[in-house]
């Protein structure tokens, strides 16, 4: 559990959280004005997160929720998450990445068919943001700490106090979980085309990409594509896709060893001088300046343990 890399967020990510027979993976997470978001994603796991320093802003399936140091959040499988943090601050959190099935979501018994199978298909909705003033609180941070220092000690057999610890999550939160029915049929149909969309962008930021292109993976018009995009993700389709290209260049440069024009063109860039201007832009600084920075800062939001 020594041993540490980047990762890099994607809309449906293709990192694989632990291995099949224990799929469960803790991580750390540093934002600050370098790096100050982890963009829209989702994956087919849960997560259970503690802030440990500063405040974020964080979107879990469309709700906005503002989080402080302390604070606690899980996002359920599937489920579309981002986060960013105000202007001149700092960030950091733990993570713990975990399968429903590793509990046994997709068993036979009266646990899985009654609570963990529903809170997998999101057909039973948990509390995203647990604060100090919500009730099960004082519990589940207690659970969270128990939870870091069973999976630091990795002593034998720690896989099923993890196992066990993790079930306590869903247990406690239960009681304030409601039904998905809760939620209009179209914002959830809406939900499933964005995943769509950004999962197509995720795979092909680097290639030609047209609004008409986009548009019709969800059987939309131009027109209502863009609007819909513009609702639910707070700006506009290409200000998206051109946000992710530059992060994407940062990671690839935050490296040390791509050469800026390489990191320009792997990242669907091939006009140099707009590539240095979008990304002195938005990075306060060019890209030269922006590796010779890496060494005191860094950028990769996500390590893993």
């Amino acid at each position: 559990m020594t041993s540490r890399t980047a990762l890099s967020p994607e809309q449906k990510e293709q990192t694989r959280h632990g291995g099949h027979l224990f799929p469960f993976q803790k991580y750390i997470t540093s934002l600050s004005d370098l790096y100050p978001a982890v963009t829209p994603h989702w994956h087919d796991e849960a997560e259970l997160t503690l802030i440990t320093r500063g405040s974020c802003t964080y979107q879990i399936r469309f709700e906005t929720y503002a989080a402080v140091e302390g604070d606690l959040l899980f996002v359920p499988p599937a489920a579309l998450h981002s986060l960013t943090i105000p202007p001149k601050s700092r960030y950091d959190s733990e993570t713990y990445v975990f399968h429903m099935n590793f509990l046994g979501a997709n068993s036979a018994d009266i646990c899985a068919v009654r609570y963990l199978a529903p809170v997998a298909a999101q057909n039973l909705l948990l509390p995203c943001h647990i604060g100090r003033d919500h009730p099960a609180y004082s519990e589940l941070i207690q659970i969270f700490h128990s939870i870091n220092s069973v999976y630091e000690g990795a002593a034998p057999g720690y896989e099923l106090v993890l196992k066990s610890l993790l079930l306590r999550v869903i247990a406690v939160l239960l009681p304030y979980g409601k039904e998905e029915s809760s939620r209009p049929q179209l914002q959830t149909e809406h939900m499933d085309k964005l995943k769509l969309v950004l999962e197509y962008i995720g795979e092909h930021y680097a290639e030609d990409l047209s609004i008409a292109q986009l548009a019709k993976i969800c059987f939309f018009s131009e027109y209502h594509f863009m609007r819909f995009f513009k609702k639910y993700m707070g700006t506009s389709c290409l200000e998206y896709v051109k946000d992710l290209r530059l992060e994407k260049a940062a990671e690839l440069l935050s490296q040390g060893e791509t050469p800026v024009l390489e990191a320009s063109l792997s990242s669907g860039f091939p006009n140099l001088s707009y590539f240095y201007r979008e990304f002195k832009k938005k990075y306060g600084m060019t890209p030269k300046q922006f590796i010779e920075a890496m060494p005191k800062e860094g950028i990769n939001p996500h390590k893993f343990e």
